[in-house]
C-alpha cells in the first residue's frame, strides 16, 4: 500500500528567508548606530550569524551575502554604503566599506 504525500490544508506560514533575516537586521543596525554614524559589514556578518543560529565562523559565510543585500538596499535608498566617509556607488566600489542611513546633509 501507498501512501499519498499530501501537504496539510492549513500549513503553517513560512518563515522569513535568511535574506529576509538579514536585511532586517542590517536595517535595525543602520538605525540603532543612529544618523550621521556607520556599522561595519562584518559585525552585521556577526549578527546575523549569532541570530540566525550560526555557529562561532558562521559570520564569514554571511559576509559576502551582507555586501549583496547592502547593494540592493541602497539601490532602494534604504541604506548608503560610504567609502572614506562619502557615499559610494553601490555598482562599482571596492575594499573597505561601511553601511549607514542617508544623510540629511
Amino acid at each position: 500500500m501507498t501512501r499519498a504525500l499530501c501537504a496539510p490544508i492549513h500549513a503553517p506560514m513560512p518563515q522569513k528567508t535568511n535574506p529576509e533575516i538579514a536585511e532586517n537586521i542590517i536595517l535595525r543596525l543602520c538605525a540603532d548606530a543612529g544618523a550621521g554614524k556607520t556599522i561595519c559589514p562584518t559585525d552585521a556578518s556577526k549578527t546575523i550569524a549569532h541570530e540566525t543560529g550560526g555557529g562561532e565562523l558562521a559570520w564569514r559565510e554571511w559576509l559576502p551575502r551582507v555586501r549583496r543585500i547592502a547593494v540592493r538596499l541602497a539601490k532602494s535608498g534604504r541604506i548608503v554604503i560610504y567609502r572614506k566617509g562619502k557615499p559610494a556607488d553601490p555598482d562599482d566600489f571596492r575594499g573597505v566599506y561601511r553601511l549607514g542611513l542617508p544623510r540629511a546633509d
